[in-house]
């Protein structure tokens, strides 16, 4: 009897270490965190994201920090229906420049942007459409715009937006 009883907790031992074990499946921020790249010169804190699905609504974003002194700047992937509602202003081709700053959408690589910019704290941000419902963001504090503009551009768009297609 106890021979028998040694066999079976064998087998079950067995067959648990055997049998194939069930994965955690991939969240759908995962696929844009080796996107948000180190920027030279700056700490990249590391990069995170989140995604929601509640009822017929769903929403992924993937997140990352620099710090250079006391510049700041801050990337971001949004995907879903509230990039939609980013987005907007880009449809509408808005345009707006006064001597404190100015709003412009305009293209970049091929991709719709908007573009702001506020002169008197050095800070702004540029946002890139990847989609109807996916955007990349990448907003500044303590720079100049084109050195923004040129950290944004080491991003790779066209990867962002192949990652926000794939389901």
């Amino acid at each position: 009897m106890f021979k028998l009883r040694d066999l079976i907790v064998c087998f079950v031992l067995a067959l648990s270490v055997l049998s194939p074990q069930p994965s955690r499946a991939e969240q759908a921020f995962q696929r844009f965190l080796p996107l948000l790249v180190d920027l030279d010169g700056w700490q990249g804190k590391k990069p995170d994201g989140m995604s929601m699905e509640v009822s017929n609504m769903s929403m992924t974003t993937a997140n990352r920090d620099y710090q250079k002194g006391s510049a700041q700047a801050h990337a971001s992937v949004v995907v879903g229906q509230s990039a939609a509602g980013a987005l907007a202003p880009l449809q509408s081709a808005m345009n707006v420049q006064t001597s404190e700053g100015h709003m412009i959408t305009a293209t970049m690589h091929g991709m719709p942007v908007m573009k702001a910019f506020t002169v008197k704290d050095k800070s702004g941000s540029l946002i890139v459409a990847l989609g109807k419902e996916a955007m990349f963001s990448f907003s500044y504090n303590g720079v100049s715009e084109e050195e923004a503009l040129a950290l944004a551009e080491k991003f790779d768009w066209k990867a962002m937006q192949a990652a926000a297609q794939a389901k």
